[in-house]
């Protein structure tokens, strides 16, 4: 595979689009893929409202045993490239798909979790928030007594409209954008490549397979982050560990 390096020196703002595919290298299942979640669980009973109110406790179970599964696993060498990019550069942005914290875990500080966190609460009720920690102890309940859901987009939510506009910001000022492991199928997140491509960003795309946004990219690897990553941006040092 030919892979041209980059110098992030010549770009001034550089946003990296993350999804699925970015996680999975961790062993983190991907959701409609081969032994993906649904797969295996009915989203019309774990992961939306409606469920949530028919029988919270399933739904926060469910949720307790995808943080379980989350917590054993650890950022990939292409996260851990992505944060040691943003100590090194004055402008580097995540915008992600992923609620399992990973970027976060790499060191990455500016993170826009467009669908979310897993590790984090909110009350219904009152809007409080409450950040939890992997292996530690959290509530069900809030002060309040109503039971806390997680804070992450459900089937049927709509985003947060500050997040998106946070993204779409940084979208409209970066000259690199690089989508990794995301289809870019789901809106409104699939419209964002199209933003960078409009306001003239060099956009490249690391998925092991083309899909109906591939046409927006200049560059395409079909190969994982974890290998295109480190050769993508040879010139990066620090804590980059598989």
């Amino acid at each position: 595979m030919d892979i041209v390096p980059l110098q992030p020196a010549d770009y001034q703002s550089i946003v990296f689009f993350t999804g699925a595919g970015m996680s999975a290298e961790s062993g983190i299942p991907t959701y409609r893929g081969k032994g993906g979640i649904w797969t295996k669980y009915h989203w019309e009973q774990v992961a939306c409202e409606e469920a949530f109110r028919r029988d919270p406790e399933q739904v926060l179970t469910f949720h307790r045993e995808r943080r379980l599964g989350v917590a054993a696993c650890r950022p990939n060498s292409g996260h851990h490239i992505i944060a040691a990019l943003e100590q090194q550069h004055p402008r580097v942005t995540v915008v992600t798909q992923n609620i399992d914290g990973l970027h976060g875990l790499a060191g990455s500080a500016r993170v826009i979790e467009l669908h979310g966190s897993l590790w984090r609460l909110r009350c219904p009720r009152d809007g409080q928030r409450l950040e939890i920690k992997p292996g530690s102890d959290y509530p069900d309940r809030c002060e309040c007594g109503a039971w806390l859901r997680p804070d992450i987009v459900w089937f049927g939510d709509n985003l947060d409209q500050d997040v998106i506009n946070l993204a779409m910001e940084s979208l409209a000022e970066c000259d690199l954008f690089v989508s990794v492991g995301t289809s870019g199928t789901v809106w409104p997140a699939a419209g964002l490549p199209q933003i960078a491509r409009r306001n003239g960003a060099y956009s490249l795309e690391i998925n092991p397979e083309a899909n109906e946004n591939s046409r927006l990219y200049d560059r395409a690897y079909r190969a994982p982050a974890t290998q295109v990553l480190p050769r993508l941006f040879p010139s990066v040092t620090g804590p980059v560990r598989a």
